[in-house]
């Protein structure tokens, strides 16, 4: 399987980010990307990029990704690589503060990486706010690792109960890369 042509620089560019999402997750984002046609997409946690890459290789011309970060630095590598197509927004914020101002103006997207704590472990009613009917929520690094300390485990915890007891809401968790957990908005379930 080939890679998005960006991935193979921006990785050379993160070699010192330990937090990107790995191959397995991007090409994951690549084939739910390519599901949409004209589609709206988020990403949460731009890092350098990587992530986005392999969603703007699944997109169609007409399918938007919007994409943020509040890491100056690893924004500019992924605005090196991935700047030049037209169909990529980057915001260079508190994820948050983006989140309040989407749901403010109320905009929809049919795709929601999160993969940041802002809308994935904190101010996740505002980023389900915006997740149109039918639009997918997806979430990595769901499988416990040494590394996590006991706050980020119980937190992980509250993050799938919380999704889990949404009616609004179908889940599943992934054994797959480093753990996933996708979740599909049903219209007509009760939020």
């Amino acid at each position: 399987m080939r890679d998005p042509d960006q991935y193979q620089a921006i990785l050379a560019d993160s070699a010192d980010f330990d937090m990107a999402s790995d191959k397995t997750t991007g090409q994951w984002l690549r084939a739910m990307a390519a599901g949409r046609r004209n589609g709206r997409f988020l990403d949460l946690g731009t890092g350098t990029g990587l992530s986005a890459c392999w969603i703007l290789d699944g997109m169609d011309a007409g399918s938007r990704l919007l994409t943020v970060d509040n890491d100056t630095e690893r924004v500019a590598v992924a605005r090196r690589h991935l700047g030049h197509d037209p169909r990529i927004e980057f915001i260079v914020e508190d994820g948050a503060e983006t989140l309040r101002r989407l749901a403010a103006a109320g905009i929809k997207f049919d795709f929601i990486f999160a993969d940041t704590w802002p809308g994935k472990l904190t101010d996740r009613d505002l980023a389900l706010s915006l997740l149109d009917d039918y639009g997918v929520y997806l979430v990595d690094d769901m499988t416990p690792h040494a590394d996590w300390l006991e706050d980020h485990a119980a937190g992980m915890a509250r993050l799938v109960d919380d999704l889990n007891s949404r009616e609004e809401l179908v889940c599943v968790q992934l054994h797959a890369s480093t753990g996933l957990m996708m979740c599909t908005k049903v219209p007509g379930k009760k939020k």
